[in-house]
């Protein structure tokens, strides 16, 4: 009982963010909406999750990510920076901490604490 109440509310909560957008003639669905993949009620994971430098969380690993992965997931860090890390990692091997990031050219101390939960070794 409780759990088919539960799936109503959702349901009727989900309505009410979508039809607005439909009443107004948008017929795209709002982003937050369109930004999830729904796996079972209550839980939900972003689209594009999983490749191999990024996990479910949103982080991205400094360790194995590509540039584009980088960039895409670091906030301030375009292709040319992520680049940079990636050059810097093949240079001189795997970070063995977060703060090594400093250590790679255009990237300072204020953008790596911005992103630190968003970094994983």
């Amino acid at each position: 009982m409780f759990k088919s109440t539960l799936q109503a509310f959702s349901l009727a909560l989900g309505m009410a963010l979508i039809t607005p957008a439909l009443a107004a003639g948008n017929a795209e669905m709002p982003k937050e909406v369109k930004a999830e993949t729904r796996t079972e009620v209550g839980t939900s994971v972003p689209q594009g999750a999983g490749k191999s430098g990024e996990d479910v969380s949103g982080q991205v690993s400094i360790n194995s990510a590509t540039a584009q992965e980088l960039a895409a997931t670091l906030n301030g860090v375009g292709l040319k920076k992520a680049e940079s890390i990636v050059s810097y990692r093949d240079k001189y091997g795997p970070f063995s901490q977060v703060d090594q990031l400093t250590e790679v050219p255009g990237i300072g101390k204020a953008l790596v604490e911005r992103n630190l939960t968003r970094i994983k070794l």
